[in-house]
Formats: structure tokens, C-alpha cells, sequence
């Protein structure tokens, strides 16, 4: 077995090192969350908790770890009886990103259920977990369908494996802890919630600390014995002190008044549901346990919140988490050693103080995230709604002398724009019946879903369908010497079921930042338009890229990637100005989902164009070459919706023309809201039937 690196040897990482003792302490806490960018040791220290575990105590022979002074009475290895047994160290199982369902849950075995009526099950990782840690590395990664499982055992406290009509129930209960970085993508807003605490860690600025953590690190790698042995002291120190705050924490009183700390704080910051509530109430108690204290105090609610609160205060994925700690301080300080009253006053006076938003603090974004780093960059005169209105018409009012000059990317550049707000898409879908990663936007043969039809297993059987399977055997029950009522089943009369769900896909847009744009005033509501098609691809589980076009260039402002809150923060920092290099634009996503089909084949492609229709740059004829760019996506059947940005009482239809070169269908900005004309699906496979007879 190879040699873990020390919990007591990490440097710095004060509060992801106290959230993991807490949970220690208490494993009712929840889990922890652990938030931060590549290379800041998230998974050294996790995986080094579970050393300083104290032994759990077992049935002898149990596959499911129960427990001998009270076992499960619906273990599959039971009955057991109530006394003996024996110990082993605290498991840490983690689960891979990739691993299957029955990896994760238990795998039955269907024939031998059919045939002879037994339930053969082997246990999963979460039988492996129960009483012990379950770590998910990079679990914003993790597939819905294992999610599903998760939420169930995190909240049930048990697994149940059930197929057709033979289930299999035990006990699962453990400690959660996953990491992630969020530039990969978030979390589900349920999975999120069910993780106790949260933590922000980055790698420390300070010299001193760094190179502290490379001698470490280093000496580790030398010689992982000596420098365990090395620590062996302060880990043995550390684990007696585990075990003390676990025998104190029954003793620990939690008053009425720090509960109405707790009750006041949650109420102020808004938090969903009574989650957070407990949670608090958890996490305080075992503070003062940790601190050999037998009272609650304020100063253990203060940093109760400051670790159960900040992912729990997020209503989209652009909002980054993060508390208030001046808000939070008036909050303890107005409900401090007050009592409930039985008539409970009116809630706090809505003038008061408000929401100052992430400020840095633990868990918060130092840059304030998309919604709080990039400039206003309002109040850009208008121009006009005409065709006269021309991209190379520069705004009224002196030029300012650091603006750039001779046409290049930089030319008549105008600050960016806030975004308008977001509001809810319809659909938009790649037609046909793909086989890409599970998620919610486009038909799909998927293993999870409604069944439709039924084939031979060509591996494992996972989805018996269990009709297929007794037609198939039925005719042979004679000549197999059937004679009592059983069916006998062989194992080439087992049928696998086809299932239809929903695949994520790679949705690409294409944004005009041309000063066609600009000139209009329309680049605040393309970008509250983008953002909420970012926000429906959040949603339905898509890859996201973005690629934007103005002056002579196009250039990829954010390659393919599963974080959807930093294609937000690209678009709320994309400034406008110059021509309109279309072809440039379309080329420039060609080659993106070109290389893409290489390094994910099975993940279909989105094109959505945010423009005008206009070219006025890249060549002698601009319309011309962006007429062939749009022909070549067409010609590898990429499905394209044209999002139409022109407004005003003249139209040209150039958006229009450009979604029928595409193959795919355009729609004005208006038309794209959910609330708006239906039928925009099937506008988009229409046009897709469109170009195929074109074809």
C-alpha cells in the first residue's frame, strides 16, 4: 500500500484543513465542497483525512460494514446477529468520472435471478463508502445519471438497486466530499446543496509559503516513509484529538439564542430551503466540540456561515459564491444574546442593509465574477436604425487620442456593454437521433431514458427488457425439458433495451462585435441574449465556445469547455467597433468544430450566429466569401440557427439569407424568447430537411 502524505504536513489551506476535521468530528455536517483552480493540493489533503479516521467497528464478514452493536435488518449478507465483530481502518473510496452505474451502485446478476431465483448481487462503492468517505475528484464532471444515485443515498441514507422487479437494498451512509475547478463547470443546483460545507483554495502568494510547500513536497517524493514517519507525532496528536471532540460533541449545548443567530443569518442572506439552517446548527456544535468547548458561541456561528453559506446563496451559475462579512457581522450583532419571542416580530426593515455582493472573502471570487469585474462601458450614443447607419461611422463626440487608427481589429473600438437581462430560451436542438454524452438538449440512444426497442447485449447486461427476453426463450421451454412453471433461461435469450434520452451537445456561437452592432445600440441585448442561451446550456449539461468577429479578424475568445459562467465573463468583457468580417467568423468556427469532431466525435454540434447578416470586411466580395464559409458548414450537415439582431423599421434580410446558405433557420431576438412564437424546433429541422434535399 503506498504511502499517503501527511494532513498535518499541508501548508496553509486553514479552512479546507478545518472543514475536513469538522466533518471528522461530526459526519453529519454534510461533506465538503472543495473549490479552486489546478495544482493547489485539493486531493492531497482529502485523501489524507482518512488516516487520521478512528476505526470502525464491523460485522465479521459483512460485505456492507454493518455495524455489530446495531446491524441492518435488511442487509443482503444479514440477519446478523446483534454482538462479536470486529474492526477495520475508515475507508476512502473514490469514484472515478467515468464510472458506470453498476460500478457505483452494485451489479445483479439477471440470469441467475430469472433462472434460479437468486439474488446474486455484488456490492458497489457506495456499500464500499458506507460508514467511511466517498470522494469524488472533479465531481462537476460527474454524469447526471450518477448524480441521480448519489442525491438518492445522500438523502435516504441507503442504496437501492432495482431491475425488473428485483431490487436489492442496503445501507449507505457516508461522508461526501468531492473537489472541483470550477473553470471546468458547476455543479447541479441539488448536488450543490447537498454538500455541507464549501471552500475556496488558491495557491498562496507568498514566497515563503510556496517554497515551504515545494521542500515538502519534494522530501515526500525523496522518501515517503521517512517523511511520514517524520509527522508521525502530530498526525497521532491530531487523531487523538478527532476522538476527544467526538466523545464531547453529545455534550454540547446549542442555545436559543445562537439558534436564532443561526435562523436570522440564513433568513438574511436569502438562502433557499432549511438546509442551511441545520447545517449551521451541525457545524457550530462541532466547533465547539473541536475547541473542547460544551457552549455554542457567536464567534462558532460567524465561521459556521462562512462555510455553509456561500454556495447555497447562488441563483444562477454566473452568480459566484461568496458572503458579505460586514452583512454577516451586523446580522450576529443585531440578534446577539437575544431570546426568540413567542409572537416573532416583523421581518427586518427591507431599507436596511443590503447585499453588498461577493467580496473575496472565504468562498468568495476575487474579480467579483461576471457580473461584478467587467466595466459598464454604458452609454454609447445612438446611431441610427437605417442601412445608412454604417459600421464605419464613428460615434459623435472627439476621438479619444488612444484610439486606435488605420481599420485594423482595433479600429473605432468602443468599450464593452453590459449585458441585458437573461431570460428564458426555447429550445433549441440538433436534429436527428445522436449518441453523444448524456444531458438534456437533443434526442439521443442513451442508457437511461424511455425504452424502444431491444437488441442482443454485446457486453454485460445493464437493461434487461425483460418482454425480449421471454419471447425469446419461449419457444425453446419444450426441447430444454421445462417441466415445472419456471422458465428456463439461457443466456443467449437475453435482450438488452434500446433506450431514447436526451445527449448534451457542443454549442458554438458566433458573436458579431462588428461596429454594425454598436452603432445601434443593440450589443446590451445580443449580450443578454448570448447570456441566456449560455444559461439554457448550463442547463441542458452542453459544451460551450465562443468566437467573435469584428474589424479584419475573427478569433476564438473561448475554446470548447464545460464552464459556462467563463464564456459569461469573455462575453461581459467583448468590445465592439470596426467591420464586419462574417467569413472571417465562419471559417474561424469551422476550424473549431473541425478539430473538435476529432477530439469528441460522438458530441454533435450547435452553430448559433449572433448577427445582422452584414460583411463588410475580409475581401473584394465580402458577401460573396461569407456565402461560401456558411456552404461549408451546411455541406458537413452542421445544425446553425441565425440569431437576427437587426432592428429598426427598414430590413435588409440579410440574416436571413445567411441562415439559408447554413442549412439551418434564423430567428429574430424577439422570436427567441421561450414566451414568444412556437415552433422554433421544428423551424431548425425543417431547415435541416431543407438543405439535405438541397443536398
Amino acid at each position: 500500500m503506498s504511502t499517503r502524505y501527511p494532513f498535518t504536513a499541508v501548508v496553509g489551506m486553514d479552512d479546507l484543513r478545518l472543514a475536513l476535521l469538522l466533518n471528522a468530528v461530526s459526519p453529519a455536517v454534510g461533506g465538503v465542497l472543495v473549490r479552486g483552480e489546478k495544482g493547489t493540493a485539493k486531493s492531497t489533503a482529502v485523501r489524507a483525512l482518512a488516516e487520521l479516521l478512528p476505526v470502525v467497528p464491523v460485522v465479521t464478514g459483512c460485505r456492507f460494514s454493518c455495524d455489530p452493536v446495531s446491524p441492518d435488518p435488511g442487509c443482503p449478507d444479514g440477519p446478523h446477529e446483534a454482538e462479536g465483530g470486529g474492526e477495520r481502518a475508515a475507508r476512502m473510496v473514490e469514484l472515478p468520472v467515468g464510472a458506470s452505474e453498476d460500478r457505483l451502485v452494485g451489479a445483479l446478476d439477471i440470469e441467475k435471478a430469472l433462472a434460479d431465483g437468486v439474488k446474486a448481487f455484488e456490492p458497489g462503492l457506495l456499500a464500499a463508502a458506507h460508514r467511511g468517505i466517498l470522494y469524488v475528484d472533479e465531481v462537476n464532471l460527474l454524469s447526471d445519471h450518477l448524480i441521480d444515485h448519489l442525491l438518492d443515498a445522500a438523502a435516504m441514507g441507503s442504496s437501492h438497486v432495482e431491475r425488473e422487479g428485483v431490487s436489492v437494498r442496503h445501507a449507505a451512509r457516508f461522508l461526501l466530499v468531492g473537489t472541483m475547478n470550477p473553470e471546468e463547470g458547476e455543479l447541479r443546483p441539488q448536488l450543490l446543496d447537498r454538500f455541507g460545507l464549501t471552500v475556496e483554495v488558491a495557491a498562496s502568494r507568498v514566497p515563503e509559503q510556496r517554497v515551504e510547500v515545494v521542500r515538502r513536497r519534494l522530501a515526500f517524493e525523496d522518501d515517503p516513509a521517512g517523511f511520514a514517519a517524520r509527522w508521525a507525532g502530530e498526525e497521532s496528536a491530531l487523531r487523538a484529538r478527532i476522538v476527544a471532540a467526538r466523545a464531547l460533541l453529545p455534550r454540547v449545548t446549542l442555545g436559543d439564542a445562537v439558534l436564532l443567530q443561526i435562523a436570522a443569518t440564513c433568513a438574511a442572506f436569502e438562502v433557499d430551503g432549511m438546509r442551511a439552517d441545520i447545517v449551521m446548527a451541525r457545524t457550530a456544535t462541532a466547533l465547539a466540540a473541536w475547541d473542547g468547548r460544551t457552549e455554542v458561541t457567536s464567534d462558532d456561528v460567524r465561521q459556521a456561515a462562512l462555510l455553509a453559506l456561500p454556495h447555497r446563496r447562488r441563483r444562477n451559475p454566473f452568480d459566484a459564491p461568496g458572503l458579505d462579512e460586514d452583512k454577516l457581522d451586523e446580522t450576529l450583532e443585531q440578534f446577539k444574546g437575544e431570546e426568540p419571542d413567542e409572537d416573532p416580530e416583523p421581518e427586518p426593515d427591507p431599507d436596511g442593509p443590503g447585499d453588498g455582493g461577493p467580496d473575496g472573502g472565504p468562498g468568495g471570487w476575487p474579480d467579483g465574477g461576471p457580473d461584478g469585474g467587467g466595466p459598464d462601458g454604458g452609454g454609447v450614443p445612438p446611431q441610427g436604425d437605417g442601412p445608412a447607419a454604417e459600421e464605419d461611422v464613428p460615434a459623435p463626440g472627439p476621438e479619444p487620442a488612444s484610439a486606435p487608427r488605420g481599420g485594423g481589429p482595433g479600429a473605432g473600438e468602443r468599450a464593452a456593454v453590459k449585458a441585458a437581462e437573461p431570460f428564458r430560451t426555447k429550445v433549441l436542438s440538433v436534429p436527428g437521433l445522436g449518441e453523444g454524452a448524456a444531458g438534456r438538449r437533443s434526442r439521443a440512444r442513451t442508457e437511461h431514458g424511455r425504452t424502444t426497442g431491444s437488441t442482443r447485449p454485446r457486453g454485460a447486461l445493464t437493461k434487461l427488457h425483460l418482454a425480449a427476453t421471454v419471447r425469446a426463450a419461449a419457444p425453446h421451454q419444450r426441447a430444454r425439458g421445462r417441466s415445472g412453471p419456471g422458465l428456463v433461461v439461457r443466456r443467449d435469450d437475453l435482450r438488452q433495451a434500446t433506450r431514447e434520452g436526451r445527449e448534451g451537445n457542443l454549442v458554438l456561437f458566433a458573436v458579431d462585435a462588428s461596429g454594425s452592432m454598436a452603432a445601434r445600440q443593440r450589443m446590451s441585448a445580443v449580450k443578454g441574449a448570448v447570456l441566456s442561451l449560455l444559461l439554457d446550456a448550463y442547463q441542458r449539461r452542453d459544451k460551450v465556445g465562443l468566437v467573435t468577429f469584428r474589424g479584419r479578424t475573427a478569433e476564438v475568445a473561448l475554446p470548447p469547455t464545460s464552464s459556462v459562467d467563463a464564456a459569461a465573463t469573455r462575453l461581459e468583457q467583448l468590445p465592439t467597433g470596426g467591420r464586419t468580417p462574417l467569413s472571417a467568423g465562419l471559417l474561424k468556427a469551422h476550424d473549431v468544430l473541425r478539430i473538435e469532431r476529432l477530439r469528441d466525435p460522438s458530441r454533435r454540434p450547435l452553430l448559433v450566429v449572433v448577427t445582422d447578416g452584414r460583411a463588410t470586411g475580409g475581401g473584394a466580395d465580402p458577401v460573396g466569401l461569407a456565402a461560401r464559409a456558411a456552404r461549408l458548414h451546411a455541406a458537413e450537415g452542421t445544425a446553425s440557427v441565425v440569431v437576427d439582431c437587426e432592428t429598426g423599421p427598414v430590413r435588409l434580410g440579410l440574416a436571413g439569407r445567411l441562415a439559408r446558405e447554413l442549412g439551418g433557420t434564423a430567428v429574430t431576438l424577439d422570436e427567441l424568447r421561450a414566451d414568444s412564437i412556437a415552433g422554433l424546433v421544428r423551424d431548425v429541422q425543417a431547415g435541416e430537411r431543407t438543405m439535405r434535399r438541397a443536398a
